[in-house]
């Protein structure tokens, strides 16, 4: 049972930080703080993953439309999101540190296979997933010149500023966030200012840190469009209520 144990804190602790703590007793080293710090909230980030998109996912399933959420800004976020996962994978960093974007792809891939059906193109979401699938495998194979999965991983910068400009823009348009889930954003919003500080800790890569800061505010944005909106929508709704006087 106490190998079993050790196993399981191993996941989360480096070896020096387990005789740090469970051996020395000394549970004030700053560094081992940190790096557990950053290893929990990394595993943590990757098992919300598995369930951050699927609240929109349901969402549009039970209503049956897409109404609100802009295609091109889809395909740009899964570019960004592809682009993140397989340079991190290809670099060999922890996958504490990036596993996420894996569950996040599938979803996004998913929302837009969902938003191309319901937007009268059924076959088209079929061959979108196909075709996606073909990409991703080619990506990380290792076949593919680190030198380009870098240059993914830079336009991603751009790219996120553009795809959720477009989304901020849709929704400002319609004066609505239409079927946006705003507990997918608001986790989308809290996911990338944690990866801000595992990217520091556990990459030290600059284009990555630079990506989470990037995705931090553009994400911002959008939860807070959705709370704006939604102030607004109550008070029509409670408005239409109102009966007219009688003259």
């Amino acid at each position: 049972m106490a190998e079993i144990l050790k196993g399981l804190l191993l996941g989360v602790l480096s070896q020096k930080c387990y005789n740090e703590y469970f051996l020395k007793y000394n549970f004030l080293d700053v560094p081992c703080f940190k790096s557990t710090l950053s290893k929990g909230l990394g595993i943590g980030i990757i098992l919300g993953s598995i369930l951050v998109k699927v609240p929109q996912i349901f969402k549009i399933l039970q209503s049956k439309s897409a109404d609100g959420i802009n295609i091109y800004g889809v395909y740009l976020e899964l570019f960004a999101i592809t682009a993140n996962f397989a340079y991190s994978y290809v670099m060999g960093f922890p996958f504490s540190a990036w596993g996420e974007g894996t569950f996040l792809a599938i979803q996004t891939a998913m929302i837009a296979a969902l938003v191309l059906h319901y937007g009268g193109a059924p076959m088209k979401g079929g061959i979108f997933l196909s075709v996606y699938c073909a990409i991703v495998s080619v990506l990380v194979s290792g076949y593919t010149s680190t030198d380009i999965l870098w240059t993914m991983q830079a336009v991603t910068v751009p790219i996120i500023l553009i795809a959720k400009s477009i989304q901020i823009g849709t929704n400002y348009k319609n004066g609505s966030t239409g079927q946006l889930s705003f507990i997918t954003c608001f986790l989308l919003f809290g996911g990338s200012v944690a990866r801000i500080f595992t990217s520091i800790q556990e990459t030290g890569d600059s284009i990555i840190i630079l990506t989470y800061c990037v995705s931090t505010i553009a994400n911002g944005a959008i939860v807070l469009q959705m709370l704006w909106y939604w102030n607004v929508e109550k008070t029509i709704k409670v408005k239409g209520k109102k009966k007219p006087k009688r003259a």
